[in-house]
């Protein structure tokens, strides 16, 4: 019972940062433009909030920190794709490459230096952690908290509301959206830097209320877990929510047995997050064209082009 109680404690803490990327690539493909960036901008997200903090910053100011300096490198590759009709994927592979460098080189004399996080429930209203729902409950942050009604907002924007619907439009057939006067670059350009936002503040998360440490390397292909997520959820955040939850699951399982001094082949253990990955994305192939998948992605939209 204290074993799954406390995988049950931490699972959401594993859930968030994937979560978060995956939402931003959803935004970001759903108008049409594949995002492989993810593990680049979440790298420089994290680099950037620790270094806000070490330099005496708040916390929170280092969440937005790590979300304006990755939307700066999203920027990069908005300009390539929309603007300059670069291919999706090599520029895509291209911001990793990017993120993981500068994050390399500026990040250096920042590595391993602790620094306070963001304040748990427990602490902020003194929750007893002397119950089941107390020892749970007091070590969530209030990100997690807000998670769920993040993602019914961003449901109910993109099912809902007009500037949601154009910019599905957009991912599903640009032609037809041009002709209804919908500016097709402009509605990229500011999904890809949604994605920029929203995949830095899950690297700012990974350092700043979690880690509280940055250490060259630590996104650890979660960028990479975050795309397969998008594709396991077909571009639904509501589905996106359950699957950050069932990887995030995966993920808490290595500290969690170290926790309880369990006998087990940990580096084995590890790769489960990363065999379910790899499983959702051989599934998805075998299936062809994934139900839910933008109609238009990663392809690139010639205005002369007759459809």
């Amino acid at each position: 019972m204290d074993f799954l109680i406390g995988w049950l404690a931490i699972i959401p803490s594993y859930a968030t940062p994937l979560l978060l990327a995956s939402l931003g690539l959803i935004i970001c493909e759903r108008a049409g433009v594949l995002n492989l960036g993810a593990e680049g901008l979440m790298a420089v997200g994290a680099m950037t909030g620790a270094i806000i903090v070490l330099s005496g910053g708040n916390p929170w100011a280092a969440l937005g920190g790590g979300a304006i300096a990755a939307a700066a490198l999203a920027l990069l590759f908005g300009l390539a794709t929309v603007v300059k009709r670069a291919d999706h994927t090599l520029s895509g592979l291209a911001i990793v490459a990017i993120g993981l460098g500068v994050t390399g080189v500026l990040g250096r004399p920042y590595v391993q230096k602790t620094f306070p996080g963001i304040e748990t429930l427990g602490d902020l209203f003194g929750i007893d952690r002397g119950t089941v729902f107390g020892r749970i409950v007091a070590v969530q942050d209030p990100v997690t908290i807000a998670l769920p009604l993040i993602v019914f907002a961003l449901w109910w924007w993109l099912q809902k509301t007009r500037s949601g619907l154009r910019l599905t439009a957009v991912g599903e057939n640009p032609a037809a959206a041009d002709v209804a006067g919908i500016d097709i670059q402009l509605t990229q350009l500011a999904a890809v830097l949604a994605s920029g936002v929203l995949c830095g503040l899950a690297g700012a998360y990974l350092s700043v209320a979690t880690s509280h440490v940055w250490v060259e390397g630590m996104v650890a292909a979660r960028g990479w877990v975050a795309i397969a997520l998008v594709i396991f959820a077909r571009w639904n955040p509501a589905r996106a929510l359950l699957g950050a939850l069932l990887f995030g699951a995966a993920d808490a399982l290595v500290p969690r047995l170290q926790a309880i001094g369990e006998d087990f082949p940990v580096y084995l253990t590890m790769t489960a997050p990363y065999i379910l990955t790899l499983g959702v994305l051989v599934l998805s192939s075998l299936r062809g064209k994934t139900s839910g998948e933008p109609g238009f992605l990663g392809r690139v939209y010639l205005r002369q082009e007759k459809h």
